[in-house]
């Protein structure tokens, strides 16, 4: 069971507890949401994910948050400026939009894969039994919230930002009808397994039909541990994601009237904008083709 869906089982197949705890995350943040709007403010929030993003993902994308950032999007170490300017510059783009709120949607294990020399609180911050840094005492909310409230202030923008965290009460909270039918299948072909001499794999559900998936196949032979199955950046689903975000894009810097206005609501110029933004649309996915293949 693991809420951040990344055992490595097929694309299509969940781990038990992800839907409930997207579920539950998606109504926190539409309550944040209105909230932002109604006080014109942002919220920062950290998703669970140590490893993978999709937990991130899926909250984000439901509930249509402003933003999402996950780990799998940037290339390790992360500078943390290249975080700082991604936040820095939806809140940009969505204030020459009119508006000054926003939402974003933050997985907490970007704080791993961010450059020691950037975040050295993460040096000195305690670990569990299994050596991983426990990601509850490296407060990445308040990290990011002051590093862009500082790097907007040298734009000479002024915005209030909060900074939250969830994942406990989304990883304790009742199954959705959804899980509790998917439990009692698992748990009813475990013992059937079992029973039946089976051994050593983990029961999967695919399609509707039961599938045991030796223990053997889902080790890493590099590090002897599970395999993590992560966000794919390459999928149609992400690519869909990122086109609902408010974030600075290509077409962003090609069109000179986009660029024009972005530059002007922070009083620089189209050539000193481009100079300070146009890297963070390295990440971007290439343009989305949908081809009839039938």
């Amino acid at each position: 069971k693991t809420i951040d869906n990344d055992l490595d089982l097929p694309s299509h197949v969940d781990t038990f507890g992800f839907q409930s705890a997207r579920h539950y995350g998606v109504d926190i943040v539409k309550n944040l949401m209105v909230d932002a709007k109604t006080t014109t403010r942002w919220y920062f929030v950290i998703a669970m994910g140590r490893k993978a993003g999709h937990l991130a993902l899926g909250i984000g994308k439901a509930a249509g948050a402003t933003t999402t950032l996950i780990t799998e999007e940037f290339t390790a170490p992360i500078r943390l400026k290249t975080i700082v300017d991604s936040l820095v510059g939806s809140i940009i783009k969505r204030l020459c939009d009119g508006r000054r709120d926003g939402v974003a949607i933050i997985a907490e294990g970007v704080a791993l894969d961010v450059a020691p020399e950037d975040l050295e609180s993460l040096a000195s911050a305690e670990r569990d039994a299994h050596g991983h840094t426990r990601l509850a005492e490296v407060n990445l909310g308040e990290i990011l919230k002051a590093q862009v409230t500082a790097r907007l202030e040298t734009l000479g923008i002024k915005t209030t930002i909060a900074a939250k965290n969830i994942g406990y009460e989304l990883r304790c909270a009742d199954p959705i009808p959804f899980d509790m039918e998917y439990a009692r299948d698992l748990g009813y072909c475990a013992a059937k397994y079992l029973v039946s001499g089976g051994n050593a794999a983990m029961v999967s559900m695919q399609g509707g039909h039961f599938v045991p998936i030796p223990f053997a196949q889902m080790i890493d032979p590099a590090t002897g541990r599970t395999r993590v199955r992560l966000a794919e950046t390459a999928s149609t689903g992400y690519a869909i994601a990122r086109r609902y975000m408010i974030r600075l894009r290509r077409d962003d810097f090609d069109d000179p009237r986009k660029l024009a206005r972005l530059a002007s609501t922070i009083h620089l110029s189209p050539e000193a904008f481009r100079e300070e933004f146009q890297s963070l649309v390295s990440t971007e996915p290439r343009p989305l083709v949908l081809r009839d293949t039938l």
